[in-house]
């Protein structure tokens, strides 16, 4: 065992799915450190959406597939029903996004909702290669399972640095001038993971090594509405500002949309400042692309940025310029709760075996930064 005392910073899908493989695969217990508690801000405000397959021409591909079938193996073993998981299918549509009231012709084939202003469709995923999970209550069922099987710890505070010794980490600093031992800190920290450049000591600090945790977030606002009945189909439109609309399972259809540009994140995890222009807009597009949807009143208003970064992959590995105990993974963009399986499992074998088994990271190590 190579780290026994680990620090993750950040209680996000990538901190949670790390306890929750040290504790499944490595009987190892770990100390999550976050501000506001377990998913407080993208990991639990976000849709859900898995796609098998969707990354197969870039270099996600291979821990896509992989973090998809994690995905079924842990609802399996922590309970479908916990997590909200279940296989649904995907379709592009088309729309001329004209307001109205009432469909104005048959509706296509294979498009089970989408009815207002449909110029066309095209299937994105049957059953065997789409899916979603209930991010927030994922995030919890995580904690709760390395929590209950090795004694994993959340403590709520904010960090400020690590503490070095002789160049590797011994230890983190809290806000209040707490101190918690460690011989590992993971940076997990989503769209604050920047703010970790300033930890390690300022010779890091300034060097090019820095680099491997400069983040931005993309801001994406979403909204909640009681569907009429439970619906099967995420539909991804084209016109009316390209909204993105995940059915769930307890008959929510969670509405998203209209990113803004990346920025270097200072509101505070979970006190996101919500734009009540952004609500209106997908208000708005709700109303012309489905007669069921439009018009509901959304019952949860609210906004979280997406972890971005400058090349779109994420950076999981070692982090450059720390000797022993530094490690980062971060940066997973819309695909954060897909991918943060498979992102656990492999950090709980770098921090345990000293490399990822399952999983080539090279695409991802920090040093290519």
């Amino acid at each position: 065992m190579l780290y026994q005392k680990i620090v993750i910073a950040g209680g996000g899908i990538i901190g949670n799915s790390i306890a929750y493989y040290l504790a499944k695969e490595h009987q190892t217990k770990c100390t999550i450190i976050d501000c506001a508690g377990i998913a407080p801000a993208a990991s639990g405000k976000a849709g859900g959406f898995l796609a098998r397959d969707w990354s197969d021409s870039n270099l996600l591909g291979e821990l896509q597939r992989h973090s998809f079938d994690l995905h079924a193996e842990i609802a399996s073993d922590l309970g479908e029903d916990i997590v909200e998981y279940r296989r649904l299918t995907c379709a592009m549509v088309a729309i001329d996004g004209v307001i109205r009231e009432k469909p104005t012709g048959k509706k296509l084939q294979g498009v089970e909702w989408a009815d207002l202003g449909v110029k066309g469709s095209q299937s994105m995923g049957g059953e065997d290669t789409i899916a979603q999970v209930h991010p927030k209550k994922l995030c919890d069922a995580l904690f709760g399972y390395a929590q209950r099987t090795v004694g994993t710890e959340l403590i709520r505070g904010r960090i400020v640095n690590a503490v070095m010794e002789d160049g590797s980490v011994a230890g983190v600093t809290l806000e209040d001038g707490s101190v918690v031992d460690a011989d590992a800190v993971v940076v997990a920290c989503g769209p604050w993971t920047h703010e970790a450049q300033s930890w390690f000591g300022s010779e890091l600090e300034a060097s090019a090594d820095a680099n491997s945790m400069e983040m931005y977030g993309t801001k994406y606002h979403s909204i909640l509405v009681p569907s009429p009945r439970v619906l099967h189909q995420a539909v991804f439109f084209q016109g009316a500002g390209d909204p993105e609309v995940y059915p769930r399972p307890d008959g929510d259809a969670y509405i998203t949309g209209f990113p803004e540009s990346p920025v270097v994140v200072t509101d505070r995890p979970g006190k996101e400042q919500l734009i009540p222009e952004a609500i209106s807009r997908l208000v708005a597009a709700t109303k012309v692309v489905s007669s069921e949807l439009g018009g509901i009143e959304p019952h949860t208003e609210q906004c979280c940025y997406l972890p971005t970064t400058v090349n779109g992959l994420p950076v999981i590995g070692k982090i450059p310029g720390v000797k022993k105990g530094g490690f980062v993974a971060s940066g997973h963009s819309c695909w954060g709760i897909l991918n943060g399986p498979a992102t656990g499992q492999a950090v709980a074998d770098l921090l345990i075996k000293g490399n990822a088994s399952k999983i080539d990271l090279r695409p991802f190590d920090p040093q290519n930064r």
